[in-house]
């Protein structure tokens, strides 16, 4: 196991990451910018080192700066977190070449899996299914046309670098899809530095499924099983719940050899998460692999009693996975809930300010993970979620009345500030949501027809 590793994160991730290294005895250094400089896992690390100013783009993402921060302060590896560098290949490569261990797959790896339309291909040579689509991206106007015409419409526009709903979009027409392939192109280009784009069938009314997968140094591969991830708005998950309610033992068995099946063929290590759309037929169809740890990997911690965070560190350390997938057990189920500071009845609009009242629930079958509390100003500059809500029961049912109490437990209050906390208690309300009749376009309805 490593001596000392630096958390190039922040939030609620990098209290985790530093939570798991306490309990592995490894020593924790956090980097920083000046608006995390009062935040409470800066105050536990063993070493903090400011990096840059708030901004994301002279701190967080800046990696002369982290690299610099790494060797002055002697780690041996570096965890990314989610979001910001980690899935960054060029970003993993140099920690290579600077003989800093990246706590994730190889930068190889990564740049597979980072490019949609190269991991389809690889899905496709595994025997994943894939949605019908376009070979690689589409290089024009015309192509778009005529894909879309092969494939039939409506079809799915997404950013080969993508990720989060950004430099996606819908056409169920000619029109639309010209209007559509030019958006995208910019969208993408202005968010990822790539404005390249490929073309899917829409699938309609599917569920959003993944599944939870370790690889160890050796290759040896495990699922822990699935995630639903149906409740979401504009491609933004909002609850997750393990297991999924849509899948019968079968369904579940074939989906997770699919995963297995997909991540040996790309050579993945380390923890990883591999997404489906499952269409109201059972057929279930390969999107993607996000090469990092999820926001919501609690919920499968919860139901498998495995904490991925420590085996990241684990296999980045060379230590064989000895988990088999016999091994892997779901007991009950889990449903989280993502707090984030922002308004729903303006357009989920990001309400940031100090916290003068924090009240978190607790007791049986609840966890909660977060940085924040009272006296915590929430800063303007980053991902409005300040806290994940995770509620365990051994069925669904018990599970949802566990979140209904801890629900209405949660206080967060502050001058402005507003949360996603009313809305999750609405939907735990819903006929809908308690009898699992959902799909990924589910909360945009409902929150349209309630507005």
């Amino acid at each position: 196991m490593f001596r000392r590793i630096l958390i190039a994160n922040r939030g609620e991730i990098a209290l985790r990451v530093l939570r798991a290294c306490r309990e592995l005895g490894v020593e924790a250094v956090v980097v920083h910018s000046e608006a995390d400089r009062a935040a409470r896992y800066v105050a536990l690390a063993d070493q903090s080192i400011c990096i840059g100013p708030p901004e994301p783009a002279r701190s967080y993402l800046d990696i002369p700066s982290i690299i610099s921060a790494a060797e002055v302060a002697d780690v041996e590896a570096i965890h990314p977190g989610y979001g910001f560098l980690s899935e960054n290949a060029h970003f993993a490569e140099v920690c290579r070449s600077c003989d800093i261990h990246f706590i994730g797959p190889p930068p190889e790896v990564i740049a597979v899996c980072g490019d949609k339309a190269k991991a389809k291909d690889i899905a496709r040579q595994a025997g994943v299914p894939v949605v019908p689509g376009s070979d690689g991206a589409v290089e024009s106007p015309d192509d778009a046309v005529r894909i879309a015409r092969e494939i039939g419409y409506p079809v799915l526009l997404k950013a080969v670098s993508g990720g989060g709903g950004r430099g996606m979009r819908t056409a169920s027409n000619e029109v639309s899809l010209l209007n559509g392939y030019h958006q995208a192109r910019s969208e993408a280009q202005l968010a990822f530095k790539d404005p390249s784009i490929y073309m899917e069938k829409l699938v309609e009314n599917p569920r959003h499924v993944e599944f939870q997968i370790l690889a160890g140094p050796d290759g040896h591969c495990i699922h822990l099983g699935e995630r639903d991830c149906s409740i979401q708005r504009r491609h933004q998950k909002l609850i997750e719940e393990a297991p999924s309610p849509a899948l019968d033992d079968d369904l579940r068995r074939r989906m997770g050899e699919a995963a297995v099946a997909f991540a040996r063929a790309c050579g993945y290590r380390n923890a990883g998460t591999v997404e489906f759309l499952l269409d109201t037929h059972g057929n279930f169809y390969f999107i993607e692999i996000n090469a990092r740890i999820q926001v919501e990997h609690p919920v499968t911690e919860m139901v498998t009693g495995v904490d991925l965070v420590k085996w990241q560190m684990r296999i980045a350390a060379g230590q064989k996975l000895d988990l088999r997938q016999e091994d892997v057990r779901i007991r009950g189920h889990a449903i989280e809930f993502r707090i984030n500071a922002e308004d729903p009845r303006r357009g989920f609009a990001p309400t940031p300010g100090r916290i003068e009242r924090l009240v978190l629930p607790g007791g049986p079958g609840v966890r909660v993970d977060t940085h924040v509390h009272a006296g915590y100003v929430i800063p303007r500059y980053y991902d409005s979620m300040i806290a994940k809500l995770v509620v365990h029961g051994p069925d669904r049912a018990s599970a949802i009345q566990t979140g209904r109490r801890a629900l209405a437990e949660l206080e967060v209050d502050g001058p402005g500030i507003q949360t996603t906390v009313p809305i999750h208690r609405t939907l735990l309300a819903q006929a809908e949501f308690v009898n699992s009749r959902v799909d990924t376009k589910y909360l945009e309805r409902f929150l349209e027809q309630n507005a």
